[in-house]
């Protein structure tokens, strides 16, 4: 195999519908959008198309579908997504989305804000958007901005900052898209409290421990034979840590 396909997940039939997309995403526990070189996941792309798409011919009817998916999918609650791994766009499993919260230390309701940025693990303009998102529910780019006085240039940098940051951290996902303007539709931002108080609940009762265990036993299923480094570097853990969870 290629060794850009190297780590996709050679699922028995292809992706064909929104069903179809939620039983893999559930099956696999957290997948790319799009497969990303360098970064060792499968992606929906690939169970939908079934080919390279690093091989041309670029934007196709695979990727308009699943980019329709990305939003529906959220706003359904039906799967998370958000960016994630290196920033990329990331599908977490319902099922795992309490051990991220748990390994990321996120399970925070929607009035931890102040919190979060006392403790200095978010930025004061991520503190207001996490606070507008609490404030307003569900919002699109440009109302968000607004509602968060990010509306200039500047704004706007220090915007997209802030929301790489809640969402690496799992605190924020994309919910869909609304057309705002004439230009492409804005994305849809909710707070993770919000959509998914179940799973913020579930995460209260696992360990940081428990937590990686759950996602190191996830990958090495579908991928026996990585090395406790190579979910080190995917996870960010510690070699300690990456050891001890490919272990239990």
């Amino acid at each position: 195999m290629k060794q850009s396909l190297s780590l996709e997940v050679r699922w028995p039939r292809r992706v064909v519908t929104p069903a179809d997309a939620v039983r893999f995403i559930d099956a696999v526990g957290y997948c790319l959008l799009f497969p990303i070189k360098n970064l060792p996941l499968p992606s929906l792309y690939y169970a939908v198309a079934r080919r390279d798409i690093h091989l041309g011919p670029g934007w196709d009817k695979y990727c308009e579908k699943i980019w329709e998916w990305k939003g529906s999918l959220g706003g359904q609650r039906r799967a998370f997504y958000t960016k994630y791994f290196k920033g990329r766009g990331t599908f977490i499993s319902l099922k795992l989305l309490p051990h991220f919260l748990a390994m990321l230390d996120s399970a925070a309701d929607a009035t931890q804000a102040e919190a979060f940025y006392r403790a200095g693990k978010i930025s004061a303009d991520a503190r207001a958007i996490w606070d507008g998102l609490a404030a307003h529910g569900p919002l699109a780019t440009l109302e968000l901005r607004h509602a968060c006085r990010m509306d200039s240039k500047p704004g706007n940098a220090r915007f997209k900052r802030a929301m790489a940051k809640l969402q690496c951290l799992l605190l924020v996902f994309y919910s869909g898209a609304e057309q705002e303007t004439a230009a492409w539709p804005s994305g849809r931002f909710e707070l993770t409290a919000h959509a998914f108080p179940r799973q913020i609940r579930d995460a209260r009762r696992v360990t940081p421990e428990q937590a990686r265990a759950a996602l190191a036993h996830q990958y090495l299923e579908w991928h026996p034979d990585a090395p406790p480094q190579l979910l080190a570097r995917l996870f960010g853990w510690s070699k300690a840590e990456a050891l001890a969870a490919c272990n239990v």
